[in-house]
């Protein structure tokens, strides 16, 4: 696993043999000020592909960890920040399309794919399977560094909307039963009468239940109320 340095430097001119990497001076590319903590994970077996993408991407200003093998970036441990990975089609253990069936979509990064030949067939499986981008080597600089900038902004986004989640759970989870019984029944639309009918209790036990329920939610309103019971699934489960 080799790591390149994230200090910006001017990037020289130079064209990779044997890679099927072409890059010609540092023209339009500008690392976004966002992506000082973003790692580009880079698995393919060519050593001077490894070498020629990590020199870009470090004089960019990004964070590069290349892999030779699918087993080598199973095995690592990843850091937990915003990511994106480079991915060749053609590995010497497995498929490109493999390792991107065998990782995990909660955790997986967002994947560009790279492959020294037009496949149609597999880039149409593996766009339908959540890649970003499909390019063909030799790589142009300027669409791997637009596909990277989207990738990122979309494990950015996947990231917060994960995080948003798990701390809905966590106030979901400072519910009391009692609580809980409320806000599914609130949430599928049910009046204050019709939810206190159905628990059995009165509307002014309803209400106060009710109020609970929107302070530990931190719900500013009714309808933001409903919209947190929607992404934490309990409409569908009630």
């Amino acid at each position: 696993m080799q790591v390149a340095t994230t200090s910006p430097r001017v990037a020289p001119s130079f064209i990779t043999k044997g890679s099927h990497f072409a890059f010609d001076g540092p023209r339009q590319f500008r690392a976004d000020a966002r992506t000082e903590r973003d790692i580009v994970y880079i698995v393919d077996d060519d050593v001077r592909l490894r070498e020629a993408l990590s020199e870009l991407l470090a004089s960019l200003g990004r964070t590069a960890i290349t892999f030779g093998t699918a087993a080598e970036y199973l095995a690592a441990n990843l850091a937990d920040s915003p990511s994106c990975l480079i991915l060749d089609m053609l590995l010497p253990d497995m498929s490109g399309l493999d390792l991107q069936r065998r990782l995990v979509p909660e955790n997986c990064p967002p994947i560009i794919f790279i492959s020294g030949r037009v496949d149609i067939p597999a880039t149409v499986r593996a766009m339908k399977a959540g890649a970003v981008e499909f390019l063909t080597k030799p790589v142009c600089p300027n669409a791997l560094e637009t596909a990277i900038q989207a990738a990122l902004s979309q494990d950015r986004e996947r990231r917060r909307l994960r995080s948003e989640l798990n701390l809905l759970q966590t106030r979901f989870e400072s519910l009391t039963p009692r609580e809980r019984e409320v806000l599914a029944l609130v949430a599928r639309g049910l009046l204050n009468k019709q939810a206190a009918a159905a628990l059995g209790i009165t509307d002014v036990t309803l209400q106060v239940h009710r109020s609970q329920v929107m302070r530990k939610m931190a719900a500013r309103s009714f309808a933001e109320l409903v919209r947190m019971a929607e992404r934490l699934g309990i409409p569908a489960s009630a």
